[in-house]
């Protein structure tokens, strides 16, 4: 909300006179009310509707300068390898139904609680849910839509993309796992081996940039990087710390990258 209330005031002198502005302040708003339902949804299947249709608003936005190619490509690369994602998740969801007959997040927990040892349908689940909410996420390598989206689309969505949209995959992919009591030290080293590799990469391949949008575009996936690192070793350790510093940065992050890129969009 904080964010998405910056970005629309901003977006008012920066979009004024496009064509399509009138679709761009719907789109965005949409954008913003559907993050709020995929936090407040407590079934899988609604959060995963939800969280797709966050998705279908990020498409039309990233792809708005349809006159320009590599915009139109950005947004042909981003809805392909996000509908791919969708597909894992929605995978998982069935893999979760039929292993504990609800789709509610509270009683999957209580089902989940009472298995003895560890349900194969279930961690096959949660793999497709990494999978699927990672590229959302841009986790190294599911992250080659990320550079193109954010710097072919407007700033103030550049700014959305990079300081909400792949958090909240991150976020959604979190409370997936933790609904199946699958937040435990095997998954916590997954999440280390992939925040060390995207800082790395993210690092890496912003060093080499020479547009402005891309090099903040790869800074994203160091940061998401950060974020998982924390998250590892709170998993890993059992130190509230270590998840209480990765919350923390979220937060950091949304406001850092949100105004980096409405700064250059002011350029």
């Amino acid at each position: 909300l904080g964010l998405g209330t910056v970005v629309v005031l901003y977006s008012g002198p920066y979009m004024a006179g496009e064509v399509g502005e009138e679709k761009y302040y719907a789109m965005l708003l949409a954008m913003i009310g559907l993050i709020i339902g995929l936090g407040c949804a407590n079934d899988l299947f609604n959060f995963w509707m939800w969280f797709e249709a966050m998705a279908v608003s990020s498409y039309l936005l990233v792809a708005f300068y349809r006159e320009q190619s590599a915009s139109l490509e950005a947004g042909i690369k981003y809805l392909v390898q996000s509908a791919v994602g969708s597909v894992f998740v929605l995978l998982g969801v069935a893999l979760v139904l039929g292993a504990t007959g609800t789709l509610d997040m509270d009683k999957i927990r209580l089902a989940t609680s009472a298995f003895t040892s560890t349900h194969s349908g279930l961690a096959l689940a949660g793999a497709f849910f990494v999978i699927g909410f990672g590229v959302k996420v841009a986790l190294v390598p599911l992250h080659t839509w990320l550079p193109d989206a954010h710097s072919q689309a407007p700033s103030g969505i550049s700014a959305m993309l990079s300081g909400v949209v792949i958090e909240a995959g991150l976020i959604a992919m979190l409370r997936a796992l933790s609904t199946l009591g699958m937040l435990s030290v095997s998954w916590g080293t997954l999440l280390l081996g992939f925040g060390a590799v995207n800082m790395l990469f993210g690092n890496l391949m912003a060093l080499k940039q020479v547009q402005l949008k891309r090099m903040l575009a790869y800074s994203s996936l160091s940061h998401i990087g950060y974020i998982l690192l924390g998250l590892g070793i709170a998993l890993i350790s059992g130190q509230l710390a270590g998840a209480q510093g990765a919350a923390f940065h979220i937060f950091n992050h949304m406001i850092m990258k949100g105004l980096a890129f409405l700064t250059v969009g002011a350029f």
